[in-house]
């Protein structure tokens, strides 16, 4: 297989969370006109440097994802169509792009989604490395091989599973939990009938896409009422994460970790709060890593003015809890006081009990 900069390792001293300022999108305020936050990717870093959990030197910078990746899945045909900049207003639902010329939109709109893109496919080969990775971005899953939708251009979790599948030994079975608010059809189409990747998908039966064609591919559908509560939520998360888990056994879980479930979400339709989307990720990455699974976690969908906030929060949860590999908690404080390791080892120990 050719040679891609995706893979080169970071730094051994890094955290396994991708990020870059490319990943924000910003343009004269026709972001204002999509009901989202297009820099919420930037905040959560800002949040998680506040509470001294990351530094720029100790996360990974992401790259762009160049044809050459994207053709590892995508048609030439659908990348010659995001030459046109109406394709992609209609793709990112930002009607006045159609108006920018095309290498506006390029360097604006689709570097961005290029740059997340090239961040999951690190962040897969750091999780299978590290035992967990988080991209801050990501999470494209309305996109498949040839087709864009629902603000995603390109397919970065079927190209994350493909990359890993081709060019990373012993990973040839993947499951995809997908709890955005939306039904993930892109990933669905793209791996209809590979019997490598086992597909568990919960999400809002009344909203967009509404891809009956691509329910097929779904594994374990978890169809979910207007207004969905915590309870009754976590409740089916984790018995259907479990289940999913148990029924097949995969050497990666891709986790799409939409925060649109969000209670007042303008699209999602659900009714989660801040501390349930917070137990949510919990119950993921503890199924994941107590069977001793690689979980790589993208950021989906979600984006009202609070999302940014409870992304970091749920990180920092995971970190409390042991959740994110211990062998990197002494990077973060440079050179780690000597009751913090002692901290950190009797935590192990008490997770090994």
């Amino acid at each position: 297989p050719h040679r891609t900069e995706l893979y080169e390792a970071p730094p051994s001293g890094c955290w396994p969370i991708v990020y870059s300022p490319d990943y924000n999108i910003t343009f004269m305020g026709l972001e204002k006109l999509h009901p989202f936050d297009a820099g919420k990717w930037g905040k959560v870093i800002n949040f998680l440097k506040e509470e001294k959990l990351i530094a720029d030197d100790l996360i990974v910078q992401a790259r762009e994802a160049t044809d050459e990746d994207l053709l590892v899945v995508h048609t030439r045909r659908y990348l010659n169509k995001l030459k046109w900049s109406f394709v992609v207003a209609t793709i990112t639902e930002i009607p006045p792009v159609a108006f920018l010329p095309n290498f506006v939109v390029q360097r604006k709109v689709l570097k961005p989604l290029r740059t997340q893109t090239g961040g999951t496919i690190m962040a897969g080969k750091l999780a299978v490395d590290r035992g967990w990775a988080i991209n801050v971005g990501g999470g494209f899953h309305h996109c498949s091989s040839d087709k864009g939708g629902g603000f995603c251009a390109y397919a970065d979790i079927t190209l994350a599973i493909k990359f890993l599948f081709e060019r990373v030994q012993g990973v040839s079975r993947a499951t995809i939990i997908d709890l955005d608010a939306h039904q993930g059809n892109g990933h669905e189409r793209d791996f209809m009938d590979d019997p490598r990747v086992y597909i568990m998908d919960a999400y809002n039966r009344y909203i967009y896409p509404g891809d009956g064609f691509a329910k097929r591919a779904i594994k374990r559908k978890v169809e979910l009422e207007w207004g969905t509560e915590d309870t009754e939520y976590l409740q089916k998360v984790h018995t259907h994460v479990e289940g999913a888990l148990n029924e097949f056994k995969p050497d990666i879980v891709v986790y799409n970790a939409g925060t649109d479930i969000l209670d007042g979400d303008p699209l999602g339709g659900l009714a989660i709060s801040p501390q349930g989307i917070v137990k949510r990720d919990e119950v993921v990455f503890r199924a994941a890593r107590s069977r001793g699974v690689p979980v790589l976690m993208v950021t989906s969908g979600g984006y009202q003015k609070r999302t940014a906030r409870i992304i970091a929060d749920s990180i920092l949860n995971l970190h409390s809890l042991g959740l994110l590999g211990g062998e990197q908690a002494a990077c973060v404080l440079g050179s780690p006081s000597l009751d913090h390791m002692v901290r950190d080892s009797a935590k192990d120990f008490s997770n090994l009990s």
